[in-house]
């Protein structure tokens, strides 16, 4: 049996959600982060440039930088490491990867840069 969630209500869950479209600038391996991961600087447009630590690794740094990605903007910021990550970078499990270990979220065609996900 699967470990559904339970039903929730869009207003109160998924709107309340900064969902938007950035660009990746930058991308470096973060040694201070308890499993191997990245340091991102996403460029979100009008809504700045953020820092994310995610554990993307099974992508290069030169396969990753460029491309749209979708980020949550409004989380709490977390320390990750010596690195405050003030975006969660979406993804899904890479195959056969260990847990956590992940794949971007990318759309099929061009978008606009701070685009917001609905």
């Amino acid at each position: 049996m699967s470990d559904e969630k339970p039903i929730v209500s869009k207003e109160e869950t998924f709107d309340k959600l900064e969902i938007r479209l950035g660009r990746v600038i930058s991308v470096e391996i973060e040694p201070t982060a308890p499993k191997k991961a990245y340091k991102m600087k996403i460029d979100f447009g009008k809504y700045g440039i953020k820092t994310s630590v995610g554990r993307f690794t099974h992508h290069s740094p030169e396969e990753m930088k460029d491309k749209l990605v979708l980020g949550v903007l409004n989380f709490s910021p977390r320390q990750i490491g010596d690195v405050i990550s003030d975006a969660l970078i979406l993804g899904v499990q890479y195959p056969k990867a260990d847990s956590g270990e992940a794949t971007f979220i990318t759309p099929s065609a061009q978008a606009k840069i701070g685009g917001k996900v609905f």
